[in-house]
């Protein structure tokens, strides 16, 4: 019974450190990017998946702190509604646990992996593993594990010399058996077509976003995020 309690005090012991080191790199990410009061980008989109032939679009998304987005497109715009938001504090508005795990590089930078790990069941994502780069202080890639689609990543891209921790572009992957294409995309205008989807046909998708023409913290009113009747 003492050798029980020993291995679960010393279980403890460990855990502790790794999830302060975790709330304080993440702590760190959001911190840097609250600095982000709100911005209005230019973004091109291309998505790639062999059987659903959508034509790149073009849109502007709007953001407000702490949770207020929108997408604007005279045309049809297809991004999947996991990466509209790429803001650390979507991530963490839930209650969760998280775990600082080791550090690994990613495309030759130095990364804190980290899992988070929402508590409680009001949340569809089950895992989440964030690279954090704790030099600038934001999030280089994500990948997620959901109850209902599958698991989906993340990665950001950034200019070498940042002023705000806002990506250049974004490339977002999914599972397409798991995801409700295209229903699970946020969208404006008539659906994309659908081609026959073979047997042999690849599992994975892609969506790439770019950004262009950020505008920060240039009071956009609320009005801005509104729907329209």
């Amino acid at each position: 019974m003492r050798t029980i309690i020993l291995f679960l005090v010393i279980s403890l012991l460990e855990i502790f450190p790794q999830q302060k080191v975790a709330d304080e790199l993440i702590n760190a990410v959001i911190t840097n990017y609250n600095r982000v009061k709100d911005y209005e980008v230019d973004v091109e989109i291309k998505v790639d998946v062999d059987f659903l032939k959508v034509p790149e679009s073009k849109a502007k998304i709007f953001f407000k702190q702490p949770d207020k987005i929108r997408l604007k497109s005279e045309g049809f715009a297809l991004l999947p509604k996991e990466g509209l938001d790429f803001s650390p504090a979507a991530l963490t508005r839930k209650v969760y646990t998280a775990i600082y795990e080791q550090d690994v590089m990613l495309n030759g930078i130095k990364t804190s992996l980290v899992k988070i790990i929402p508590v409680g069941e009001q949340s569809n994502i089950i895992l989440s593993t964030l690279w954090i780069d704790p030099v600038n202080k934001v999030i280089r890639k994500v990948e997620s594990t959901t109850k209902t689609n599958g698991t989906f990543t993340i990665e950001l891209f950034y200019t070498d010399s940042f002023k705000f921790p806002l990506p250049e572009k974004m490339v977002f992957s999914f599972n397409i058996d798991k995801l409700n294409l295209p229903k699970a995309f946020s969208s404006d205008g008539t659906p994309p077509s659908k081609r026959k989807r073979l047997p042999d046909a690849p599992t994975k998708g892609n969506v790439i976003v770019k950004y262009l023409n950020y505008k920060v913290n240039i009071g956009i009113p609320d009005s801005v995020f509104e729907e329209k009747q």
